[in-house]
């Protein structure tokens, strides 16, 4: 994928997950942009990402020196169940910071994991997540920081 490419990827198993949950670290999602279609059984949200794979002003193929960042909509199929741990459904204005999405320690669990102890359960048939970044990114002074041992 070119670095300034739109991000366009599909998940159907566990190491197609990791990719997923590595390009959408750090996003900052609003409670308001989490939407369960129970009808559809479809999970969907709409995240403020961060771009790890565009070029940054530190390894100096960045040319206007500012990272980037875009909404990208996440999407996963065949989901049976939804629980919220850590926050409240009617808590619209708050934004939480994803720090990963795994699959479960059982079979048909996958799990989105955010800063401060909020999560979202997800009790699915299989993987089946699409991730596409939708309009075009923007600029950013602040790449998110992780130090050794701690997370953002």
């Amino acid at each position: 994928m070119a670095p300034d490419a739109a991000l366009k990827l599909r998940a159907e198993d566990a190491e197609d997950l990791a990719v997923i949950s590595g390009l959408v670290q750090d996003a900052l999602i609003s409670v308001a942009d989490l939407a369960y279609d129970r009808a559809a059984r479809r999970f969907t949200l709409v995240a403020n990402r961060f771009r790890w794979e565009a070029p940054s002003p530190t390894d100096g193929l960045d040319q206007t020196g500012e990272f980037e960042r875009t909404l990208c909509a996440v999407t996963f199929a065949e989901v049976e169940r939804v629980s919220y741990r850590g926050f409240r459904r009617l808590d619209v204005g708050r934004i939480l910071a994803l720090l990963a999405i795994r699959p479960g320690e059982a079979a048909g669990i996958i799990d989105l994991e955010f800063s401060g102890g909020a999560a979202v359960r997800l009790a699915v048939g299989a993987i089946s997540v699409r991730a596409s970044d939708v309009g075009e990114p923007w600029p950013t002074p602040w790449q998110p920081d992780h130090e050794a041992g701690r997370r953002a």
